[in-house]
């Protein structure tokens, strides 16, 4: 997780500055609620009503998204309520009889913690549209991914707000991985994890019989409140001597806070459920088992959560099915299943595993829509007329028979080859898949195909080989009709929201940062292409084009990951804001409950909320749910980006010595970032090893030799030598090789 360097205009600069970024545009909760308060600290004296907020602010935010936005402020005791639906700033916050000696007003929120290696952090607060920077002297023994409560202030002039944590409210996780080191009275273990920056006793009665140097699982039992001091633990499992594939793969899930194991409870509840469907659940069902359905997968996978029919009609029009895996027959809210699915929120897939989200009786068997079985699905149905135009949807619980297991590349051969089963179905889908991608782009949606890595291993897990995967139209189909349903669904319960909104799980996507935005543009236009980003859909237009013109330009590929960056984070939310990215005004997650819980959430909601149904749940218990899953989800990424840059260093420990041709990819202040073209390998080249110093501006875009003028900037092809690859620290080192260098 990175943290959000987006800054905000502070009060000494001009009113039109500030409203520069929001006039016009509709905010996030956070966003909204961080311009709102702002606006009462500039009048602590004023009482405003929502329709007085929405004109001040000049948002697109609608009245109620507003409303829920000053009543959580209210809630955190930022502001009052006077009646008559008016609001005023609460007593002790206004900024001119809080200033600190620190230069600023003194301001608590609670957030989590995102920790450098540093053992500083950010702090990443609701709210607040910048993150809080806490010295490591400051964090009071908070550690990564921590919920906190903090007091923060902006020292004198400088923009970036800085804090204290005042209290640790929740820790991420209480399980972690290390080393035992043993002594004849005690033992600690030593966490692999950069950012915990302490070691955790352990009492010799509690090892578990492990020895002196064995990589061991340890539970806290009690943690000390300070900086420095160790927590208190019990060695819970003993996994051996370090250095196995298997070891370091659990290492990266056990350290991102996911446990190996099921719950005893939890794996007996699964093996209870029934296999067989009863009648009466079979009548209760649309049935749909003889219409021509298959699946498409990647060819190791072994759960199959979607599925796609077509059924034609007599008048040339067609229906498209989307059969999505009814989890939700099986995961009954409250039970052990439920309790253990919502705790992980999320499946997560290593390089050569996957932590299940679900036990495998559920998520391979019961589950998964396997070939020439009935299940139980839930589905959105799309009538098509004969001139592919969307007319009709249906959503409901369906029993479906899959005729065929394709994977992916089976597929495309048969679309290819012109031949071969359900080959007419094939074609009719990548047709209309190809339609509906090109409609997509037209209303704005922004074409990141991003490079995928993959690693062909060895029977012992070692990578032989590392490779971008290809993505062909097979892939494309699949992603094009999961996209359509989860867009439908989000927009059904739109629809039936009006009048008084039907709580939801939307997928969220804000728009990108505005200076991160206009750095890329600068950089860009460094190398030779001028990029629109004066308003957001103009933004979308000039990613666009940078993706199509990087297929032929190899320093232009580098500026994808970049503009990557500059986009916010799609997160889980009760409060829709539409879908960036995708263009889309709705959007959810429908299509994979089998490893995501959201999808769960949302298969319940809707059900409910069928036909002549409306049952509207809890928006605010909803809502810290979204929170949960977006904060799972984020460990499930990072856990996923750290398996795959072990495989990287792992797989280039034999290729020492050996020279390669790369792009600059990164900059600092120590040296520059390089990514080798054929395996995507990515190590650094220290400054040290030049032969003289460096100039980086703030930017970090390119360096600058002190003495000769020497340029590299990002996108620059080098030729490097592998000097070193440390696996505990995941780190490559390199160097310019004889031939670049002179």
């Amino acid at each position: 997780m990175q943290p959000v360097n987006r800054q905000l205009p502070t009060d000494n600069q001009p009113m039109s500055k500030k409203k520069s970024k929001v006039k016009g545009n509709k905010l996030s909760s956070r966003h909204l609620q961080g311009e709102i308060l702002r606006l009462f600290k500039r009048n602590p004296k004023k009482r405003y009503n929502p329709k007085q907020i929405g004109k001040k602010l000049q948002v697109a935010n609608s009245k109620d998204s507003i409303m829920s936005a000053v009543e959580k402020l209210a809630e955190r005791k930022k502001l009052r309520a006077l009646g008559d639906f008016k609001f005023q700033l609460a007593k002790g916050q206004d900024a001119s009889k809080n200033a600190s000696r620190s230069g600023g007003d003194r301001t608590e929120y609670v957030g989590y913690v995102d920790m450098t290696r540093s053992g500083s952090a950010f702090i990443i607060c609701e709210g607040l549209e910048s993150d809080v920077f806490v010295h490591s002297r400051k964090i009071n023994g908070a550690l990564n991914g921590d919920k906190v409560r903090i007091e923060a202030w902006t020292p004198g002039n400088r923009k970036r707000m800085e804090g204290v944590v005042t209290e640790v409210l929740q820790r991420n996780t209480d399980h972690f991985m290390g080393t035992l080191k043993r002594s004849k009275k005690y033992a600690f273990v030593i966490p692999d994890k950069e950012d915990m920056p302490v070691d955790i006793y352990v009492d010799l009665n509690n090892i578990n019989n492990a020895r002196d140097g064995e990589k061991v699982v340890v539970r806290v039992t009690h943690w000390h409140e300070g900086n420095g001091r160790s927590p208190e633990g019990i060695v819970t499992s003993v996994l051996g001597q370090p250095g196995s594939n298997d070891i370091e793969m659990k290492a990266i899930l056990i350290n991102n806070g996911f446990q190996l194991d099921f719950p005893e409870e939890v794996m007996a509840e699964s093996e209870d459920l029934r296999a067989d469907i009863p009648l009466t659940e079979v009548s209760a069902r649309r049935d749909m088992r003889k219409v021509t359905t298959f699946t498409i997968d990647p060819d190791t996978a072994k759960d199959f959560d979607d599925a796609l029919s077509v059924e034609y009609k007599d008048d040339g029009a067609f229906e498209i099915g989307v059969h999505i895996a009814d989890v939700s027959h099986y995961v009954k809210a409250g039970s052990a299943l439920d309790v253990e699915a919502y705790k992980r929120s999320t499946s997560v897939y290593l390089v050569d595993r996957v932590l299940p989200m679900l036990p495998e009786r559920l998520s391979n068997e019961l589950c998964s829509l396997r070939p020439n079985e009935d299940k139980c699905t839930f589905s959105a149905v799309f009538t098509f007329d004969k001139n592919d135009k969307l007319t009709d949807s249906w959503f409901g619980k369906t029993l479906i028979h899959s005729d065929r297991r394709f994977a992916y590349e089976e597929a495309q051969a048969v679309v290819d080859a012109g031949e071969g089963d359900f080959y007419d179905e094939l074609v009719k889908l990548d047709k209309l898949a190809k339609k509906l991608r090109a409609k997509r782009f037209n209303n704005g949606s922004i074409d990141f195909d991003a490079e995928e890595v993959k690693f062909k291993l060895d029977e012992d897990g070692k990578p032989i080989e590392a490779y971008v995967k290809e993505r062909k139209d097979a892939h494309k189909l699949i992603e094009e009709f999961m996209l359509l349903a989860n867009k439908e669904v989000a927009k059904f319960i739109q629809e039936k929201s009006k009048g008084q909104e039907i709580p939801f799980v939307y997928r969220i996507h804000d728009e990108p940062d505005p200076d991160k935005v206009q750095d890329l543009a600068n950089f860009a236009k460094e190398l030779g292409i001028q990029l629109d980003v004066s308003t957001p859909d103009k933004i979308a237009a000039a990613y666009n084009r940078l993706t199509a013109e990087a297929k032929t330009n190899d320093a232009l590929k580098l500026l994808e990951p970049i503009a990557v960056r500059t986009m916010s984070k799609a997160v889980y939310s009760s409060e829709n804001i539409g879908h960036y990215g995708l263009g889309f005004s709705h959007y959810s997650h429908f299509t994979s409950p089998i490893r995501r819980y959201s999808d769960v959430l949302a298969h319940r909601i809707l059900e409910q909320n069928l036909g002549d149904r409306t049952l509207r749940v809890k928006k605010e218990p909803l809502e810290e749910k979204c929170k949960h899953i977006s904060a799972q989800e984020r460990k499930a990424t990072a856990a996923e980006r750290e398996s795959i840059k072990y495989k990287q260093v792992e797989f280039i420990k034999d290729h020492i010595g050996e020279d390669f041709e790369a792009v600059v990819s990164g900059i600092i202040d120590r040296g520059i970032f390089v990514e080798i073209k054929e395996n995507k390998c990515e190590g650094m080249v220290g400054f040290e090893t030049m032969d003289e110093p460096f100039n980086v501006p703030e930017n970090r875009l390119k360096a600058t030799g002190k003495r000769t003028g020497k340029t590299y900037k990002m996108g620059d092809t080098v030729r490097v030598r592998v000097t070193g690859a440390d696996l505990s620290r995941r780190r490559i080192e390199m160097e310019l090789s004889e031939e670049e260098e002179g």
